[in-house]
């Protein structure tokens, strides 16, 4: 038996959950114990009856939940509060994004010895990623949500204002134009959603093959590129929404986006930079929050949220333990050693193992050599 944690997220407005009460009761037929934090899953609609009525068991502090757990499930990488409650030869699943993380998370978990599973960075038999696709879903579909509102004309954040213009256009008057940099899974899930609206859409991306599927999906009705420099400028030029889309689970992402060239698009254009996860594809990018989720550089306003699908953290919280659901399934059936032996895919999400560097491309990342501990 594996006895698995599920603490509060601690993080302003984080309210998604590592496992819901469907995810618990799963576990707990399969013979696992799960204990979760008083009120952890409160901001996502879920009471902590109804953990207790899928076989969970409520704990009144984060101590007693990492006191207690082998294996930790979180959504949001640890803060700094939490390192302190670390128990040494845990496990620890969350999205780490360990490239841009803090560097005092790093020496936290070589220190107390632990097992870091990046979740983002667990992969399927296709080469996907699992438990990022259902993120990257959500974050896409909320593109015309999150433009349609700072294109408005009443939006006036510090040093800007909306563009006033309408996703859709009406007849006589022109749509407006969403440029999608990186045609994966978000892309095309935020090229779906503006395109539902009636935006005219662009998408660009390095890979032919990502290019090709987006002309069959969409039957041509969305525009791409080739992402080469030139390509980048002139499409972030005539954007009235601007899309960073890229990510490369475990790196940095690349600047793809340069200052110079966001002084050339038209003040009041929406960038929404969902690389700011891994630092950000466009050169005046810096993590917002929730909270405080735009500001205005080279008069553009920038909308760059790292959490961004808390803001719908029911629909996120579900999706996220659908995907990850097997796994933990796999882990409390086999134990962690034989669960990374048997399923390399699994592995390949594991960071640090035992406070030892264990993924090579993180450790690049960083700087760092593969095995390096405290």
């Amino acid at each position: 038996m594996i006895d698995f944690g599920v603490p509060r997220e601690v993080r302003d407005l984080e309210t998604r959950v590592g496992l819901t009460p469907a995810g618990v009761l799963a576990l707990a037929q399969a013979g696992q114990r799960v204990y979760i934090e008083h009120d952890a899953g409160v901001g996502a609609g879920f009471t902590d009856e109804d953990y207790r009525r899928a076989g969970g068991h409520i704990v009144y502090s984060a101590t007693e939940v990492y006191g207690r757990a082998d294996v930790v499930l979180k959504v949001a990488r640890p803060t700094a509060v939490e390192h302190a409650l670390f128990r040494p030869n845990q496990t620890i699943f969350a999205f780490m994004h360990l490239p841009v993380a803090s560097p005092d998370l790093l020496e936290a978990l070589q220190a107390r010895e632990l097992t870091a599973v990046a979740t983002e960075m667990i992969t399927a038999p296709d080469g996907s990623h699992p438990i990022l696709v259902p993120a990257s879903e959500i974050a896409g579909r909320m593109v015309p949500i999150i433009a349609g509102q700072w294109l408005r004309s009443d939006q006036r954040p510090t040093g800007g204002h909306g563009l006033g213009i309408l996703l859709s256009g009406v007849p006589g008057v022109p749509s407006a134009v969403v440029v999608i940099v990186g045609g994966g899974v978000l892309g095309r899930n935020a090229a779906r959603a503006c395109l539902g609206l009636g935006a005219e859409v662009t998408i660009l991306d390095s890979d032919l093959r990502k290019l090709q599927q987006v002309d069959e999906q969409f039957d041509g009705r969305v525009n791409t590129m080739f992402a080469n420099t030139f390509n980048l400028e002139r499409a972030a030029r005539f954007a009235d929404v601007l899309v960073g889309a890229v990510l490369v689970p475990g790196q940095r992402s690349p600047i793809l986006i340069n200052r110079n060239v966001v002084r050339q698009m038209r003040p009041g254009t929406v960038i929404i930079d969902f690389a700011i996860d891994e630092g950000g594809c466009v050169e005046t990018s810096r993590p917002t929050t929730l909270r405080d989720p735009v500001y205005v550089e080279e008069g553009i306003i920038h909308h760059c949220v790292p959490n961004i699908t808390a803001a719908y953290a029911r629909t996120t919280s579900y999706a996220l333990t659908n995907a990850l659901l097997p796994y933990l399934l796999l882990l409390g059936e086999h134990g962690l050693e034989a669960a990374l032996t048997t399923h390399p895919g699994l592995s390949d999400g594991v960071n640090v193992y035992q406070g030892k560097i264990a993924s090579e491309t993180v450790a690049k990342a960083l700087g760092l050599e593969m095995g390096g501990g405290a």
